[in-house]
């Protein structure tokens, strides 16, 4: 539940248009909805800026569709991550308006009539377009979260002169998520360049000596540059999460 949603129930309480054993009914699903298997915490938003995300992961497609339903019911963005085709499928079914992006494996629906006061632009940046599901993932939950977003894709170290061409972008960003599998080296080179936070996404991209991602996440984790900050492998999510944090203006 919003803070939109509750100033328009204390309005109407206080205007006499709704009852107060309706308003109660209402609120009552604060701090969180015991629905079985799951605890929907609709109070969320009131204490982060921005509801709870369903990590739709080994879910079963009834157990996504009934959080989303909660969600949704009480007012608040619903995002979804890491979502099957099947549970997509039953989702768009279920809730109208939701949006489906196949290539992040999210789907959204943004209810908000405000947003945030930001300090600027979020910008990812993807090494190569094998990364491009994890950069889209950040892409869509910056949006969800009322975060003006773009992306700068493809320009990875193997083609430095793609990266610089682009340079006016990096600087216009106040925070920028850098997504790079193989070694990782992308937001080091981005982190010697500007004056903002840099948030590095290492991704599962690359050929054996990868390991699944660990190569980029050290190689990360080591960087010479300062300002880089570094979230878990393949997090796009977890990346646009502090991003947003970091470019919302108090």
């Amino acid at each position: 539940m919003n803070p939109d949603r509750i100033r328009a129930i204390l309005d109407e309480v206080k205007a006499g248009t709704l009852a107060p054993e309706e308003a109660f009914e209402q609120l009552k699903v604060l701090p969180y909805e015991d629905i079985g298997f799951a605890h929907v915490d609709h109070h969320r938003p009131l204490r982060k800026g921005f509801p709870e995300v369903i990590f739709c992961e080994r879910k079963t497609v009834d157990q996504v569709v009934d959080i989303a339903r909660r969600i949704v019911a009480s007012g608040a963005d619903l995002l979804g991550t890491r979502v099957l085709p099947e549970q997509a499928a039953a989702i768009l079914a279920a809730i109208p308006g939701v949006r489906h992006n196949e290539i992040a494996r999210t789907f959204s629906l943004r209810q908000s009539t405000t947003k945030p006061a930001v300090r600027g632009e979020i910008l990812v940046v993807c090494a190569g377009t094998s990364d491009l599901p994890v950069a889209e993932e950040a892409v869509e939950t910056a949006r969800v979260m009322g975060h003006p977003v773009s992306v700068l894709a493809d320009v990875g170290v193997a083609g430095l002169h793609r990266l610089l061409s682009n340079h006016h972008r990096l600087q216009a960003a106040s925070v920028i998520v850098v997504v790079a599998g193989m070694e990782g080296a992308l937001p080091s080179v981005i982190g010697g360049l500007v004056d903002v936070p840099v948030i590095a996404v290492p991704t599962s991209v690359g050929y054996g000596a990868n390991l699944g991602g660990i190569a980029a996440l050290l190689g990360m984790l080591n960087s010479c540059a300062t300002g880089v900050t570094v979230v878990n492998i393949d997090n796009g999510f977890g990346a646009a999460a502090a991003a947003c944090l970091v470019n919302r203006a108090k």
